[in-house]
């Protein structure tokens, strides 16, 4: 036999860690924001919009009124009340001096911020103006109307310059371009999306969200636009004839709002779910959530991200605002001076100091191991201390132990504490997920073990082993009603199928009408 001796491989203990608890950047920014201000309306909150320019006041259109609030203090500064009827929408223009609302009176209605005088009133529409907008050139205005029709209003003169009225239900959700001051965007409840120019007076594209449209928004390069509507949010591409770029399912519930936030990097969506959902704009992945007690029926974001303003469905207005360090920031240079405040910028310092890395000591049950004790191994991480709060260790070792097959002479060695705390432990992590497969090889060798000894346990033990006997049946009972409900799915899906393909069945019947056999067939597939 050979004299060589190799080093001990010291036994690999995964770290299972839980999603929620790995922090990202996105993360660490967005957490940023304060805990919630509350401030209560008399109505539901329809509509937010953050003013363009400092101090960053917004308008939260609720019940007859648009209130205006400081961010900072969370008090109304401006209170427009000009309304006989509920109002809709009210947004600012680029300048922040202006203001334009809608109303259930089907009037459009422009505002003074300052004084809050009425300047102009745009009356031509025959339903309720549930959105408004002003366009790229700050001259005129846009309304979407639930007389299913889209106007462009002319300030100066107060006259309708273009209208266009191609959908066939409700239009609720609308936006101009913002590149051109001729192209308009709309979005309605007959699941449309219509792009209108008003120089030729014409609809050069229409796309079908597949569910009623609440929001819409452009992005900056005015190529591609997004809509929200049900639980789905739907990215298109303009210049590829409407082309599906990305179809995000994020939200369980309506999606009633979108906005772009970071610099537009970054994608916001409210929901019904009580829900905001902050998404990559590059990939359309989730990088953070927030959570708020009531269903979200409008939001909005300030410049650099600093206030968040959500308003709900029972009048509620939440305002975080984004917690300012104490120390100064870094200042940017070189190719860091355009990086996100969220991402770290590297500090060189010119003296530092490399700390040599302290030898890490081998684990107690890892000794045991080098050394063939693997009764004492297996005590040793069946300790109260490690099953409790290091279990991945226990879970390591019963590994290692059924790899070499030598579980069976480990706990054949075992006193009656370590018998307790084994059943202790597989009772506790037999439905962990991460644990299971081990949890149950392991159960199995026990019995193989201790099944003609049972007569010996301690009554505590005895308890236990029956206690563990009940787990594995209520395990194997959600298990089976898992796979009921998998088999319920999978007949819901069959049936969808069966109803897409009757629409084939119809086609060909049109085309060339098959035999009653054929077409029993076409219904079985």
């Amino acid at each position: 036999m050979s004299n060589v001796s190799y080093p001990f491989k010291t036994t690999n203990k995964a770290v299972f860690k839980k999603p929620s608890s790995v922090l990202t950047e996105d993360n660490l920014y967005w957490k940023k924001l304060g805990s919630p201000v509350l401030v209560k309306e008399f109505g539901a909150i329809d509509y937010i919009d953050f003013s363009p320019v400092e101090p960053y006041y917004f308008a939260a259109t609720c019940s007859v009124r648009v209130q205006v609030y400081d961010p900072i203090t969370k008090v109304v500064a401006k209170n427009i009340s000009k309304f006989v009827e509920a109002a809709y929408g009210g947004s600012f223009r680029a300048d922040g001096r202006l203001l334009v609302a809608g109303s259930e009176e089907a009037a459009v209605k422009l505002f003074d911020v300052q004084s809050k005088n009425v300047l102009r009133v745009f009356t031509g529409h025959t339903g309720p103006v549930h959105r408004t907008s002003f366009t790229k050139d700050q001259v005129k205005v846009v309304s979407f109307s639930d007389d299913k029709s889209v106007s462009m209003w002319d300030i100066a003169t107060e006259q309708k310059t273009a209208t266009f009225a191609e959908h066939t239900d409700y239009i609720r959700a609308g936006t101009p371009s913002p590149i051109s001051p001729d192209i308009i965007l709309s979005g309605s409840y007959d699941q449309t999306l219509k792009l209108y120019d008003c120089r030729s007076n014409d609809t050069v594209l229409t796309v079908n969200h597949g569910s009623p449209v609440e929001s819409v928004l452009f992005l900056p390069s005015g190529g591609i636009f997004i809509s929200a509507g049900g639980t789905e949010i739907k990215a298109w591409d303009i210049f590829n004839g409407g082309k599906l770029l990305a179809n995000i399912s994020q939200h369980h519930k309506t999606v009633t709002t979108l906005r772009l936030a970071s610099n537009n990097s970054r994608l916001m969506s409210a929901s019904l779910d009580r829900h905001v959902k902050i998404y990559d704009i590059s990939t359309f992945r989730v990088v953070h959530n927030i959570d708020f007690p009531n269903a979200v029926l409008s939001m909005a974001i300030s410049e650099h991200d600093d206030i968040l303003a959500v308003g709900m469905i029972d009048g509620i207005i939440s305002v975080r605002k984004r917690e300012k360090l104490g120390k100064k920031s870094v200042e940017k240079q070189g190719l860091y001076k355009f990086t996100p405040d969220h991402i770290n910028i590297p500090v060189q310092t010119s003296n530092s100091v490399i700390k040599q890395a302290k030898p890490i000591k081998s684990a107690e049950s890892d000794a045991y191991l080098r050394k063939m004790q693997f009764d004492k191994a297996l005590g040793a991480v069946l300790k109260t201390y490690v099953i409790s709060k290091q279990p991945e260790n226990t879970i390591a070792i019963l590994q290692e132990l059924l790899r070499r097959k030598v579980l069976h002479d480990a706990m054949d060695n075992l006193n009656d504490k370590n018998i307790g705390s084994l059943l202790k432990f597989l009772k506790k992590n037999m439905g962990e997920t991460r644990f299971t497969r081990t949890c149950i090889d392991t159960a199995n060798v026990f019995i193989d073990v201790f099944e003609n000894q049972l007569t010996t346990f301690s009554d505590q033990n005895l308890l236990l082993f029956r206690n563990l006997q009940k787990e594995v049946k209520e395990e194997i009972e959600v298990c089976k009603k898992v796979s009921e409900l998998e088999g319920a799915i999978c007949l819901l899906m069959a049936s969808a199928h069966i109803s897409t393909d009757s629409n084939v069945m119809e086609l060909n019947d049109t085309l060339a009408p098959s035999s009653k056999a054929q077409k029993e067939i076409i219904i079985d597939v």
